[in-house]
């Protein structure tokens, strides 16, 4: 999960790029700025953190969670349908937040 200034178009481009290098590094959009990755498990979904901790912006705020499939699974959708990108990540792997 991240929030990022972009009231300057500095600002604009570093946001971008990380949202960018997110995409290249699996992650798949969520939400408006809440991005998932499915991880096969807890040490991969550190690694992953790790990598993201590489291209971190120097402003704004950046959030990591690991949470399980079962976890994930009892989330409530509680307006609109689920998302492609949500049937993508349904086969029983971490879900990286």
């Amino acid at each position: 999960m991240f929030d990022l200034p972009v009231e300057t178009k500095a600002q604009v481009r570093t946001y971008t790029k990380f949202r960018k290098n997110l995409i290249r590094n699996g992650f798949l959009m969520m939400q408006y700025s809440i991005y998932i990755k499915s991880c096969i498990n807890k040490e991969a979904a550190q690694g992953t953190i790790n990598q993201v901790n590489k291209f971190l912006p120097k402003e704004g705020h950046v959030r990591a969670m690991i949470i399980t499939e079962k976890q994930f699974e009892g989330m409530k959708i509680l307006v609109g349908e689920e998302d492609r990108n949500i049937e993508i990540l349904s086969d029983n792997r971490t879900i990286e937040f």
